[in-house]
Order: structure tokens, then sequence, then C-alpha cells
């Protein structure tokens, strides 16, 4: 008897929810034109480098393109798209004050990408962020080791969402 009364309960909440647009989200949105994308590194000149980063963020970054996305990879100059961008930012600030003594902090990358569209002959620079908080009682390399997945995939959803998004 309990089931029969939620399962319409429920459904009909999901259709609500799914009919206000507040949880939908955008899709991929590449022009029709494009096929083809490069990739090119994505360089650590923040004034702190961690070595480890821009490997593996042009990578993940690189593996997302390929499965959400219809383009197709290439090293070629040539390429529709031709992605480029350099960690610009990379640093620690105090967050959170508890009892007069700094209890959390907080790690911010930040990544300038610019896409250059070969086919429409024109190019558009982004600015990307995503900061990371984290215990004081933690040392940054520290922090590093325990935050590196959650950086490596925020930041890259960050640029993907950027790039291919109506965000």
């Amino acid at each position: 008897m309990r089931n029969t009364f939620f399962t319409p309960v429920f459904g009909l909440m999901a259709l609500l929810l799914s009919g206000c647009g507040i949880y939908t989200m955008r899709d991929v949105s590449i022009p029709p034109e494009i096929k083809t994308i490069k990739l090119n590194f994505i360089e650590n000149k923040a004034t702190y480098v961690n070595p480890q980063l821009s490997p593996r963020l042009t990578d993940r970054l690189q593996q997302k393109i390929i499965s959400q996305t219809r383009l197709n990879r290439t090293n070629d100059e040539n390429a529709d798209w031709i992605v480029s961008g350099y960690i610009s930012e990379y640093r620690v600030t105090t967050s959170g004050i508890s009892a007069q003594q700094t209890s959390m902090n907080r790690l911010t990358v930040g990544v300038k990408i610019t896409l250059k569209d070969n086919v429409n002959q024109k190019s558009n620079t982004y600015d990307v962020n995503r900061s990371f908080e984290f215990n004081t009682s933690q040392s940054l390399q520290q922090a590093e080791t325990a935050l590196g997945e959650d950086i490596i995939r925020g930041v890259s959803e960050e640029i993907f969402n950027r790039l291919f998004s109506n965000w």
C-alpha cells in the first residue's frame, strides 16, 4: 500500500523538477563545420610549479574531449580548432579563521586557455579558476597529495565547460 502512494508522488516530483529547468545541463556546443581539434600541452607558468599538474591536466582534458565530443584529435596545425594554454596561477591563501587562528587554506589554480578557430578565423581567450579548501594542519604538499585527483578533475571540467558549453 505504501509503495502505491510513494511511486506516483516521486514520479510527479521528478516531472515537476525536470520541467522547471533547475537541474538541466546544456549539451556540448560545437558548430557542425568543426571536425578536428588539436590540444597543445598546457604549460605551467605559475610562480609555484607543481610538476605533475601540467601533464596530468593536459591528459585529462584530452581524454574528456575524446570521450565527450565528436571531434577527431589531431596534431596538425591546420586543425579546425586549436586549444592551447598555461597554468597562470597556483597560490595558497587563508580562507578560514577560528579562535584567532587560521583554520582553513584555499589553493587556487588558474588557467589561461586560448581557442583558435581556424574555420571562422577567430580566437578566444578564457581565464578559468578553481579553488580547493584544505585544513591548515596540512602542508601544501600534503594537500596536493590529498586533493590531487579533485584538482585535475575540477580544473579540467572548468576548462571543458568553458570551451564546449554555453554556460
